[in-house]
């Protein structure tokens, strides 16, 4: 029997949504053992001075836990 948690994270990157969500993903690996999948459930920008400043995702990395 696997049985598998769902933690939630965000992740911001200056470049674009598509790095938040490697950056996201690398980081919860490196605390995160047995990391399967992730879900980006939502997307956000800041905007600094009418230009966006940073890109974030909000998302749901599953990983099974260990016996």
């Amino acid at each position: 029997m696997t049985v598998a948690k769902i933690t939630e994270i965000s992740s911001s990157s200056s470049k674009s949504f598509e790095d938040a969500v490697e950056q996201g993903v690398a980081r919860a690996n490196k605390t995160l053992k047995n990391v399967t999948s992730a879900w980006v459930a939502d997307h956000q920008v800041k905007v600094k001075d009418g230009n966006i400043s940073d890109y974030i995702v909000r998302m749901k990395v599953t990983f099974i836990l260990n016996d």
